[in-house]
C-alpha cells in the first residue's frame, strides 16, 4: 500500500509543498496568525528608531548642552522598548497558542486516521514509530508555527529593514560593512546543508529509541526470564551512541557557525570604526553617525544568526511533517461501501469458498491460511471452531469482524454482504472475547464499559453478577475505582478473562465471539465461566473458538478445521463417532487429562 502524495523531500528549505501542507494546518485560526504575523511586521519595522533616537541624542541634544531634549529622547527610547516589549508578548503569547491549537488538531486528526487502520499494518508497524509520530513529529510541527516561519519572515524584514535605513544615511559606508556578508552567506548555505542531514538522522534515532524503549519494556518479562538483561542492555547501549552520535553532529554544525558569525560581525564593526572615525576626524562623519552604524551591524547580525536558528525549525519541521503527513495520506483503512445496506441482524452467517493469508510468500503467492472455506451458521446457534494450532479458527472470526480482509470468496451476515456493511454498524452488533485481554490503565468502571458513559454502575453490577465476576470485584480495594494499572497489571489472568466477559454482556451484541476465552481461566473460575458462556449466547448467533475440547462439547455444532481447511462438521458425539479428525484431538486431549 502506498503511503501517499507527499514524496520525501524531507529537509529541504524551499519544500513549498510541504510549507503549504503545513499552513494549511492553521485553518480556523487563520485570523489570529495573521493577527499575530501583522504584528510581527510592525515588531520588525520598528528596529530603525532607537540608533535613529541615539544618533540624535548625541548630535544634537549632547553635543549643544540640551538636558531637556536629552530627556526627551530618552522617554522617547523607553516608549519604543515598553511598545516592543508589548507587541514581541503578544506576538509570543499567540504563536504559542496558535502552535498549539494545530498541534491539538493534527494529534487527534493523525489518532482519528490511523485507529481506523487495518491490523495488518499494526502488525508490521513498531509500535514506538507510531508514538514519534503522534508526539515529538507533531511538536515539531508545532514549532514551525511557535518559533518558526513568522520569527523568519520577521528576522528577514528586520534585516532589509536596517539595510535600508543604513543605505539611506550613507550608501559607500554601508557597502563596507556589508563586505563580509558574502562569506557569511556561504557559510551559512553550509551550515544549513550540515544540519540538514544531521537533523534527520537525529529523527531516526530518536525513532529507534521509542521502538526499543517500548517493545522492551513491554516484553521485559521475556528479557528476564531468559536472562538476557545485560544483551539487551548493551543493544541499548549502540543505539543510545548513535543518538549521541547524531546530536553531536548538530551541535559540531552550531558549535563552527555561530563563531563564525560573531567573527564576521566583529569584523565589519572594525571596519566601521576604522573608517568612521576617520570620516569624523575630518569632518564628513557625526559621532552619533557612527555610533548609529554600530548598533545597525548589531541588529544586521542578530536577525542574521537568528535566521539560521529559524531556518533549522522550519528543516525539522518539514522532517517532522514529511512523516506525518504520508502517515495521513497513506490508505490502509477498510473501504466503506459505496451503496450501504444493514442485515436483519438475525444473525445467519454464511462463508462461501473463502480464501484468506495473512503473509505472502517469497515468491510473491499468499500463503494461505483459510482454503475455500465454507459453512452456514443458522440464526441463535451455537458454534464451536477446533483444530490444531495454525488451522485458521481465529482467522475466521477476524474475519467476521473485518479485522482483516479476505482475498477471494464471499462472507454474508442474513444474506448481506459483509463488504456492504459500514464497518461502525457492523462491529456496534458483534461482540467478542478474546484469549489476550487488553485492559487501559484507569479504573475497572471504565475498562468495563469503555468510556460508553450511557451505561450505569446498575448495569455494570448486573453484568458482574451474570458473568459471576462478583467475588474478586467485592475482594478489591475500591470495587469498581480499582485503578487495574497498565494491561491489567493489578489483576490475574482469569480476573482479567471475567472483565471480557462483562464487556461483552454490556455490548448487548447479535453475534458473541468467543475467541479461546476459557483457556487462561484456573478450574474454579471455569464452572462460572461457563455459566456466563451459557447466559451470553442464550438467542445469539455465537461462534466459540476453543482448544480445550470438553468446553465446546454443548455446542449445537462443531466445525472442525485442519490446516486451514474445513474437515467435519457435526456435534461432539456425531464427530467422535466418525473417528476421524477431532475423534484424533479429543483422544489426544483425553489421554493428556488421564
Amino acid at each position: 500500500m502506498s503511503e501517499g502524495k507527499p514524496s520525501s523531500k524531507a529537509g529541504n528549505i524551499f519544500d513549498v509543498e510541504t510549507i503549504r501542507m503545513i499552513l494549511a494546518q492553521v485553518g480556523p485560526y487563520r485570523k489570529r496568525f495573521v493577527w499575530t504575523g501583522f504584528m510581527v511586521v510592525v515588531l520588525s519595522s520598528l528596529v530603525w528608531i532607537r540608533p535613529a533616537l541615539i544618533r540624535q541624542a548625541v548630535d544634537v541634544h549632547i553635543a549643544s548642552g540640551d538636558l531637556n531634549g536629552l530627556l526627551r529622547v530618552f522617554l522617547m527610547v523607553v516608549a519604543v522598548l515598553v511598545v516592543e516589549a508589548l507587541v514581541q508578548y503578544r506576538v509570543t503569547y499567540l504563536a504559542n497558542w496558535v502552535a498549539q491549537s494545530v498541534s491539538l488538531d493534527l494529534r487527534a486528526k493523525l489518532y482519528r486516521h490511523v485507529s481506523r487502520f487495518r491490523l495488518k499494518y499494526f502488525d508490521q508497524t513498531p509500535v514506538g514509530a507510531l508514538v514519534t509520530r503522534h508526539v515529538s513529529d507533531i511538536d515539531g510541527i508545532a514549532n514551525v508555527f511557535s518559533n518558526g516561519i513568522l520569527n523568519a519572515v520577521g528576522d528577514l524584514l528586520a534585516l532589509f529593514v536596517v539595510i535600508g535605513a543604513m543605505l539611506y544615511i550613507d550608501w559607500s559606508l554601508t557597502l563596507v560593512v556589508l563586505l563580509p556578508i558574502p562569506i557569511l552567506l556561504l557559510a551559512t548555505r553550509v551550515f544549513q546543508k550540515h544540519i540538514k542531514g544531521a537533523f534527520v538522522d537525529v529523527r531516526n534515532q530518536v525513532a529507534r529509541i521509542n521502538e526499543f524503549v517500548q517493545e522492551h519494556v513491554t516484553g521485559m518479562h521475556i528479557v528476564q526470564a531468559f536472562n538476557r538483561e545485560r544483551i539487551e542492555a548493551e543493544s541499548f547501549a549502540e543505539i543510545n551512541r548513535l543518538h549521541r552520535d547524531a546530536n553531536i553532529r548538530s551541535i559540531w554544525a552550531y558549535s563552527v557557525f555561530f563563531p563564525v558569525v560573531e567573527m564576521l560581525s566583529a569584523t565589519s564593526v572594525g571596519l566601521l570604526l576604522w573608517l568612521g572615525i576617520g570620516h569624523v576626524v575630518q569632518g564628513g562623519l557625526t559621532l552619533g553617525v557612527v555610533l548609529q552604524f554600530i548598533l545597525y551591524v548589531f541588529m544586521l547580525y542578530r536577525p542574521i544568526r537568528q535566521l539560521a536558528d529559524r531556518f533549522n525549525v522550519l528543516q525539522m519541521g518539514i522532517v517532522n511533517a514529511d512523516r506525518v503527513f504520508k502517515l495521513l495520506h497513506r490508505d490502509d483503512s477498510i473501504p466503506e461501501p459505496v451503496t450501504p445496506a444493514l442485515p436483519s441482524w438475525e444473525g445467519e452467517i454464511e462463508f462461501q469458498d473463502v480464501w484468506f493469508a495473512y503473509l505472502t510468500k517469497d515468491d510473491g503467492s499468499p500463503d494461505w491460511v483459510l482454503r475455500g472455506v465454507s459453512f452456514v451458521v443458522k440464526p441463535g446457534e451455537r458454534v464451536a471452531f477446533v483444530g490444531a494450532t495454525g488451522a485458521g479458527k481465529s482467522s475466521i472470526v477476524n474475519l467476521i469482524s473485518r479485522f482483516y480482509e479476505f482475498q477471494k470468496g464471499t462472507i454474508t451476515i442474513d444474506g448481506v454482504n459483509i463488504r456492504d456493511i459500514p464497518v461502525d454498524a457492523l462491529r456496534s452488533r458483534i461482540g467478542a472475547v478474546l484469549q489476550d485481554v487488553f485492559l487501559f490503565s484507569g479504573s475497572l468502571r471504565e475498562n468495563m464499559r469503555l468510556h460508553d458513559n450511557s451505561i450505569t454502575d446498575d448495569q455494570i453490577r448486573d453484568a458482574i453478577r451474570v458473568v459471576g465476576a462478583e467475588r474478586f470485584v467485592k475482594r478489591l480495594p475500591n470495587g469498581l475505582d480499582h485503578n487495574v494499572r497498565e494491561r491489567g497489571a493489578t489483576l490475574s489472568v482469569g480476573q482479567r478473562q471475567l472483565i471480557a466477559f462483562v464487556r461483552a454482556y454490556l455490548s448487548n451484541p447479535h453475534i458473541l465471539i468467543l475467541d479461546e476465552a476459557t483457556s487462561s481461566i484456573d478450574s474454579e473460575s471455569e464452572k462460572w465461566v461457563q455459566r456466563a458462556t451459557k447466559a451470553l449466547t442464550q438467542g445469539r448467533t455465537s461462534l466459540l473458538v476453543a482448544h480445550r475440547l470438553n468446553t465446546v462439547r454443548d455446542a449445537d455444532r462443531i466445525v472442525v478445521l485442519h490446516q486451514g481447511e474445513l474437515v467435519e462438521q457435526g456435534t461432539h458425539d456425531e464427530l467422535v463417532d466418525l473417528g476421524k479428525v477431532y475423534h484424533g484431538l479429543f483422544e489426544m486431549q483425553f489421554q493428556r487429562l488421564d
